[in-house]
């Protein structure tokens, strides 16, 4: 759904905000990792921080929440 890079100081987080309507899939994290949306960060040489998170559309909260932290 949503995707966001924050280049902070010496460090790049990549997020990927996905809102769902009942149970929390996992797939936000997958999603970045498949589509290679962090592909194009790995080659300046900071540390990469993938994060998925997934929200519920109706009751408007965390449902699931995954990082993945390297080079």
């Amino acid at each position: 759904m949503t995707r966001k890079i924050l280049p902070i100081g010496i460090q790049t987080f990549l997020f990927e905000l996905e809102v769902l309507e009942i149970e929390p899939e996992g797939r936000a994290l997958q999603k970045i990792k498949d589509r290679g949306y962090a592909n194009k960060y790995r080659a300046d040489g900071r540390p990469l921080h993938l994060i998925g998170v997934e929200f519920s559309r109706g009751r408007r909260q965390v449902l699931g929440f995954a990082v993945e932290s390297g080079d």
